[in-house]
């Protein structure tokens, strides 16, 4: 069992191919126990990665409509969400300051360090963050 913090652009492969796909899907085999956290932010930017996507053309409209299902199907059961806590949105702000990342970046960043300190400090092993 490893925990794995997923940031947007990861996770968008379970749900659309591209390369990476089969790597992140490989993550999910129920065999492995994995627990994957992902940000409060993230349910937004999946749904807004694949309407993009259909948009542009490169993924038709069914395959898209039928992406954005499974994924608010996984959404609640399969996914440990981290909070956009008061301890998370400083950290983002640092963090953008810090590496001139983009807002929704920082707070990825952000969020995979909280849950990482929450871990390390429990006794448990560092996450792997994907991203």
């Amino acid at each position: 069992m490893t925990d794995y913090y997923l940031d947007s652009s990861a996770l968008v492969k379970r749900y659309i191919q591209e390369t990476g796909s089969a790597w992140i899907s490989g993550l999910f085999d129920p065999a492995l126990h994995n627990e994957i956290f992902i940000a409060a932010i993230t349910p937004v930017e999946i749904i807004a990665a694949i309407i993009r996507r259909a948009r542009r053309g490169s993924i038709v409209e069914a395959d898209a409509l039928a992406a954005c299902n499974a994924f608010r199907s996984d959404l609640a059961s399969t996914y440990q969400i981290v909070e956009l806590t008061d301890a998370v949105i400083p950290r983002a702000m640092s963090a953008a300051e810090t590496h001139a990342l983009r807002g929704y970046d920082a707070v990825q960043l952000a969020a995979a360090l909280e849950i990482n300190s929450l871990c390390v400090g429990s006794g448990l092993p560092s996450i792997v963050c994907v991203g």
